[in-house]
């Protein structure tokens, strides 16, 4: 899903990953945090003088993207319009109706959304016809007169990636990050079983799928938030030859069974699912941290939209 950054060096002290390690500390030492649950605050004092519309927000934040803007996306404009101004900016990663209820408690009328809110990829409100989920819902944001972005091509554009770099900080690999191979981590040796605990501890994960064995030792980490696809998974698998791959959602006939079958002929690669949202939801918060300082007279704030499903 991310395309590495070509450099010629992986001496670990390189100028861009020298830099890198610096923006992590310096961010790491930066954040502040609001205790309420499933939410974070980035500031708490703002100046209210100066007004944004949604396509001012927009615009600020493509100014930092390379290529920006780009002819073909998915980023575009889901409710709302792109001249109301913004009382309130909301990141998630999806727009689920209760995100939609607690950014209007908080006056927030600016959701940015990694993930689609209309049910497919490009949002397409015809997808299904008669789709009375998607009117309840289209009601919904009128309603409150919210605004709905989607940030996804271009947060993955970014360098470093938007949302790999907040997986990262989560998981405290920020320093093992290689802008050469960015989705590729070498760390410290580690049973598949304890590397599936860290996962769950750092990510705030109830539940993870794994295939391999719990004992076998772990070095070398594919790490491939949200949902790549089957293609990917495999082809990084097959170049980079890591000890496990670490994805945010499968479709079961194609990567599972790929790593299914190859362990059985031999290979020692094995798997962990995280879950899509739970697997790239750091990259929305820490969305927060990137954007604030950019807007000080707003307040941003993060909610969790969560795993939908329930574990029996």
């Amino acid at each position: 899903m991310e395309n590495g950054v070509p450099h010629k060096q992986d001496n670990p002290l390189c100028p861009e990953r020298r830099i890198f390690i610096e923006q992590a500390l310096k961010i790491a030492g930066a954040s502040a945090m609001l205790a309420f649950p499933g939410i974070s605050m980035a500031a708490k004092n703002f100046d209210s003088a100066k007004t944004y519309t949604v396509q001012d927000i927009i615009y600020i934040i493509l100014k930092e993207i390379p290529g920006a803007p780009f002819s073909k996306t998915v980023d575009t404009i889901k409710s709302g319009s792109a001249d109301q101004q913004v009382s309130g900016i909301v990141s998630t990663m999806f727009a689920t109706v209760p995100v939609i209820e607690q950014a209007a408690k908080l006056n927030a009328n600016f959701i940015i959304a990694h993930e689609p809110t209309f049910y497919n990829h490009e949002d397409d409100v015809h997808w299904v016809e008669h789709n009375d989920v998607l009117r309840k819902k289209r009601e919904l944001l009128d309603k409150h007169k919210i605004a709905v972005w989607r940030f996804h091509d271009y947060w993955h554009t970014y360098r470093p990636d938007g949302v790999l770099y907040g997986v990262l900080k989560s998981t405290g690999w920020l320093t093992h990050y290689q802008p050469s191979k960015p989705g590729t981590i070498q760390i410290p040796a580690i049973k598949l079983k304890d590397l599936a605990e860290h996962f769950k501890s750092k990510l705030k994960i109830e539940h993870l799928r794994v295939i391999g064995d719990m004992n076998q030792t772990c070095e070398r980490i594919a790490l491939i938030p949200g949902a790549a696809g089957g293609q990917h998974h495999i082809l990084t698998v097959e170049q980079e030859q890591p000890d496990v791959l670490v994805v945010g959602e499968v479709h079961e006939w194609e990567t599972a069974e790929y790593i299914r079958d190859g362990r059985a002929l031999g290979s020692k690669t094995a798997l962990i699912v995280l879950g899509h949202a739970v697997s790239e939801e750091p990259g929305m918060e820490w969305l927060v941290e990137w954007l604030q300082p950019k807007i000080p007279e707003l307040k941003i704030t993060h909610i969790t939209s969560g795993n939908p499903f329930t574990w029996i």
